[in-house]
């Protein structure tokens, strides 16, 4: 009997204290030889239909772009396999996590500023004070521009951590109430557990593409 309804999302599964849950975190990577080894299908056109959609939209933000979107529609496709596969009964959600969501997060925020600040500081530092800023107020406008940019990887990863926890939270305290529930009702928790599922799936991959757009957006203020 679970004494937390939080405890849904913990790691179970263990092997000398290595907990086996977070190897579900590269099952994406046994969708990729389809990709690459068999005949082109309608998978393989849909995919790369969507990479060459996200490269064109990246290659907007990012003004010098030299192959740099390949890394946001890489961190994309991490992402969306880790949300889309949590979806599915006994398989782990590592990015229902905050220890996989702030890894990436930070790693990413960590290497625009170290590269922003170095290579293009002048730029950094203009964008502390946005243009037509009164003298007065720019005290306070770089102490709020400097709050909010260390803020970043820190709402990065709530948003995409919050987002997981809620969808399945909710499905499991409805899967709960079901041995509870008269013959009638089952029906309709089914039903509305459908559509739960649908708006899951949604929001795997709306999710993913927001965590890859607002990366390019902090990548492209850096340039």
């Amino acid at each position: 009997m679970m004494s937390n309804l939080f405890s849904v999302f913990d790691p179970s599964t263990n092997i000398f204290n290595f907990s086996l849950n977070w190897l579900s975190t590269i099952l994406g990577i046994f969708f990729l030889p389809i990709y690459f080894w068999l005949i082109p299908n309608r998978y393989t056109f849909f995919w790369n239909f969507i990479l060459n959609k996200l490269h064109n939209e990246f290659k907007i933000l990012l003004k010098n772009s030299n192959g740099s979107t390949f890394i946001f529609i890489s961190l994309f496709s991490f992402v969306l396999f880790n949300n889309f596969l949590g979806i599915f009964p006994y398989i782990f959600t590592s990015t229902s996590h905050l220890t996989m969501t702030l890894s990436i997060s930070l790693s990413f925020w960590l290497a625009f500023m170290i590269f922003g600040w170095l290579k293009n500081s002048q730029h950094m530092f203009s964008h502390l004070i946005p243009q037509g800023t009164p003298p007065i107020l720019m005290p306070f406008m770089v102490l709020i521009e400097t709050i909010s940019n260390i803020i970043r990887p820190g709402t990065l990863a709530v948003r995409l951590t919050a987002n997981m926890i809620a969808g399945h939270l909710l499905m499991t305290l409805l899967g709960n109430t079901g041995p509870s529930m008269p013959n009638y009702l089952i029906m309709f928790l089914i039903f509305t557990q459908i559509l739960l599922l649908i708006l899951e799936s949604a929001v795997a991959i709306i999710q993913s593409y927001v965590i890859a757009i607002l990366s390019t957006l902090y990548s492209s203020e850096t340039n």
